[in-house]
């Protein structure tokens, strides 16, 4: 596959159900995005905030944040410390590892969630479950198909900042 097609173009990926390969697609692409938009990014901007938005360093790890919680909730389970205690460092840049470090992360997570994907009979999609401790109710496929857009719009506004801060 050339690395300027985009994922959706590519067919699709083995053992991914039918009905996951629109989000496996774009979680796929939010990495070669990502990787993309972060070649030869000036590591010491990775925490700043320009105009008063959010730093590169918070959405690389609010991207592998988010898509671990959600595939949590996905598999009818509760968050952990663990888990809670990265949510509230998303945002933190003290002691965090380099761009590099948060990408690959990231696509460690992707790949966790493709893993998963494989493992989901198109018969449980529309399963309920349940988010936060509040409870909301969604489904399965709901759940999947948030990890890859709000994993896209991520991706985009990574995109604004990068391009704020190398200007």
């Amino acid at each position: 596959m050339s690395s300027t097609q985009e994922y959706w173009l590519s067919g699709p990926i083995e053992n991914v159900p039918s009905l996951l390969q629109p989000a496996a697609h774009a979680l796929l692409q939010s990495v070669r995005e990502t990787k993309n938009y972060l070649l030869d990014f000036p590591e010491e901007k990775l925490w700043d905030t320009p105009f008063g938005r959010t730093s590169v360093g918070f959405h690389l790890r609010h991207l592998t944040g988010v898509l671990d919680r959600l595939l949590t909730y996905a598999k009818q389970e509760t968050l952990t410390d663990e888990q809670f205690q990265f949510l509230k460092n998303e945002g933190n840049g003290e002691k965090a590892p380099s761009s590099q470090q948060l990408i690959t992360e990231f696509e460690q997570k992707v790949n966790e969630a493709l893993d998963y994907f494989k493992t989901i009979p198109e018969s449980t999609l529309t399963d309920e479950r349940f988010v936060g401790r509040k409870k909301l109710p969604t489904t399965v496929i709901g759940l999947i198909f948030h990890s890859a857009e709000h994993s896209q719009r991520h991706v985009g506004q990574l995109l604004v900042t990068v391009s704020a801060l190398k200007a």
